[in-house]
């Protein structure tokens, strides 16, 4: 297998609008000509979340672009794909989701050196209007504090 540039889609969004309480690497059920737009790093997870149906975790809004190369067999971009978790862990995050102020969301997506792509889920509690300014403010202080350092 030739060495290409790691894959390594983030969800930079999923962080400052969430608290993550416990993460899960969990493989995607996809297509042939969605693998290989994820291996171009066609992909995006902004928006995204999962979700349960009768039994089954499913992430909802993940775009993945068509792939140029992909004909009349080529994907729709934004459909449904199912999570591959094993059922111990498929239970207790669906214990956890009907839990007040839980949800599940996606923060990345990476193939890993089986080829196989993976995506990292996010058990996750929405943060206050209030945390999200004082993550704000912390992050400007650390700017600022990297400035004077470097003079």
């Amino acid at each position: 297998m030739k060495t290409t540039a790691q894959i390594n889609i983030k969800n930079k969004r999923a962080s400052f609008d969430y608290e993550f309480v416990d993460t899960y690497t969990a493989g995607i059920v996809l297509t042939g000509t969605e693998i290989k737009s994820i291996r171009l790093g066609k992909a995006s997870l902004v928006d995204t979340f999962c979700f349960f149906s009768q039994g089954e975790l499913w992430v909802k809004n993940m775009h993945i672009a068509e792939y140029f190369y992909g004909s009349y067999n080529n994907h729709t971009a934004r459909r449904d794909r199912k999570l591959l978790l094993n059922r111990k862990e498929l239970l207790k995050l669906q214990r956890a989701t009907k839990e007040n102020g839980f949800t599940i969301v996606p923060t990345r997506l990476y193939i890993n050196e089986k080829g196989l792509a993976k995506v990292v889920i996010a058990l996750a509690k929405g943060k206050k209007q209030y945390d999200k300014r004082e993550a704000l403010k912390e992050k400007d202080d650390r700017r600022e504090m990297d400035r004077m350092f470097k003079k």
